[in-house]
């Protein structure tokens, strides 16, 4: 069971960027996943981004590719997400996520069992 907390939500203009953080305590799997995901008040959970801790292989959704990087050095350091060219429908709140990693991290809600509270991201003029 880990302990999730994001941060580096912002209100930014379109084009703009931003570097969320999501910082980690408790305890993991050897290999896990961790991921982004975002949600819009009244709609479904969206996932963004995934990494594994095994191989460091990263998986985007395609509304995401090319514009936003996730990362993680090692299992010590924070999980980020870099987001460059900001559009207004990226406005949504993002989570963080950790689940269990079994040769794949999807982007799948029902994949995740440890959640963040939040962080705000707003895009507008």
């Amino acid at each position: 069971q880990m302990q999730l907390m994001e941060s580096g939500g912002d209100s930014v203009q379109p084009g703009g960027s931003l570097t969320l953080s999501c910082a980690s305590s408790g305890i993991t799997y050897r290999n896990y996943c961790m991921a982004w995901f975002r949600q819009v008040p009244g709609k479904e959970r969206e996932g963004v981004a995934s990494i594994n801790s095994k191989y460091y292989n990263t998986n985007y959704a395609f509304s995401a590719r090319g514009r936003f990087t996730i990362s993680k050095e090692n299992a010590k350091t924070p999980l980020y997400l870099r987001m460059n060219n900001l559009k207004p429908e990226d406005t949504s709140i993002y989570y963080c996520a950790h689940g269990p990693y079994d040769g794949i991290c999807p982007l799948a809600a029902t994949h995740y069992a440890d959640w963040g509270q939040g962080t705000q991201v707003t895009v507008s003029s």
